[in-house]
């Protein structure tokens, strides 16, 4: 039987979420909003996903104040109208797709905050050109040679933390199933972990304890808000020497799980442009096998993994429970699909497409009508 095709539940206060495989779709930045509101690309592209076979959608980095995009196009959940836009278009797509769960990743980009299109150069936006001051834990610049961010002050780091806070409820309002705080690739809550980022001089910085208290305090404030599915991405390593580690992940893990983290999203780097990657098929895998071992967490492994059989085999060897995909989702839109014909398992689909499939295929809608009418 195929382990990725197998149901899984993940925990929560409200009593947990059963997914039909271990399929994620991981999030991923469309750049296609307008001041933060959803429109009809995000419907588009949600439809396209949410009939892709997978067992979990996992809406892009959203931004929960509009100083924390990535971009001046990146998606918000920071107030009533960007909360009615999502769920308006999410709702759309949801009716024109077979069930699936969908989480969103609530993010604050921190430092790299107000940065251009990626096709545009992804250079540090200056105010002529619609951007705005960044923040972070530490007046320290992302790359030499641009201006530093501001940093955050404790009632500026409250307002943030709240702010995650109202976003978890107003995606609770809109019936999304689980959150993910956006802990990874730089972004700001990497920023307060790493000692790259984070060189403040009281309780946030510079020990372990005072560099993952924001990121803790922030959790628990969520957990206390949110009774749905609520994880976590993290970089598990900076890929330099002397910052963050996998030490320190699965130090952090331990304490995530205590205050009710239910699953922990694996990825890494992104802090600093030293670092030095290598890169390969599965080249984060290790990183997810080790806080499961050492945490016992639900864990889910992304990165370069593209083909069904490098999937199952993660799971087979207990390296994850879970497998993210986010650009193999992009090239391939049925990539679910390919999965169940390749390892033998079945899923749901749209009866407008139950005939697509060739006739060696056809098992992976189960006991459907295929037939010519």
């Amino acid at each position: 039987m195929s382990l990725l095709f197998s149901p899984l539940q993940l925990p929560s206060p409200s009593g947990g979420l059963t997914l039909t495989n271990r399929i994620v779709i991981a999030p991923m930045c469309q750049y296609a909003s307008k001041d933060g509101a959803a429109n009809d690309w995000h419907l588009m592209h949600w439809g396209n996903l949410l009939n892709s076979g997978a067992g979990l959608l996992t809406i892009e980095a959203t931004a929960v104040l509009p100083t924390g995009r990535i971009t001046p196009g990146c998606l918000g959940l920071w107030d009533e109208r960007t909360h009615a836009a999502l769920a308006e278009h999410l709702q759309r797509a949801r009716q024109l797709a077979p069930p699936m769960p969908v989480c969103i990743q609530l993010a604050h980009a921190g430092r790299k905050a107000s940065s251009a299109l990626p096709w545009q150069g992804g250079q540090l936006l200056g105010a002529e050109a619609g951007g705005w001051v960044p923040v972070g834990p530490s007046a320290l610049p992302q790359l030499p040679g641009e201006p530093p961010p501001a940093e955050l002050s404790l009632a500026a780091m409250a307002e943030i933390r709240e702010a995650f806070v109202l976003a978890a409820r107003r995606a609770q309002r809109m019936g999304i199933e689980a959150v993910e705080l956006h802990a990874a690739h730089g972004y700001l809550l990497h920023e307060f972990l790493s000692p790259i980022a984070n060189q403040r001089s009281d309780n946030y910085g510079g020990s372990f304890d005072n560099r993952t208290r924001f990121v803790l305090e922030l959790f628990a404030a969520v957990r206390q808000a949110f009774d749905g599915v609520l994880g976590l991405r993290l970089s598990a390593s900076d890929w330099v020497e002397g910052g963050w580690d996998l030490a320190q992940s699965t130090e952090l893990a331990l304490r995530l799980k205590a205050l009710g983290c239910d699953f922990i999203h694996m990825s890494s780097g992104g802090v600093s442009p030293q670092q030095k990657i290598t890169l390969g098929p599965g080249y984060q895998v290790p990183f997810a096998r080790a806080i499961r071992q050492a945490s016992g967490m639900l864990t889910t492994a992304v990165g370069l993994i593209t083909e069904p059989a490098q999937a199952e085999a993660i799971l087979q060897a207990g390296d994850a429970d879970l497998v993210a995909l986010a650009r193999a989702f992009l090239y391939q839109p049925r990539w679910g699909w390919q999965a169940a014909a390749a390892l033998g398992g079945t899923l749901a689909a749209t009866p407008a497409y139950w005939r697509c499939l060739p006739r060696e295929a056809q098992a992976v809608f189960g006991r459907v009508s295929v037939g010519a009418r």
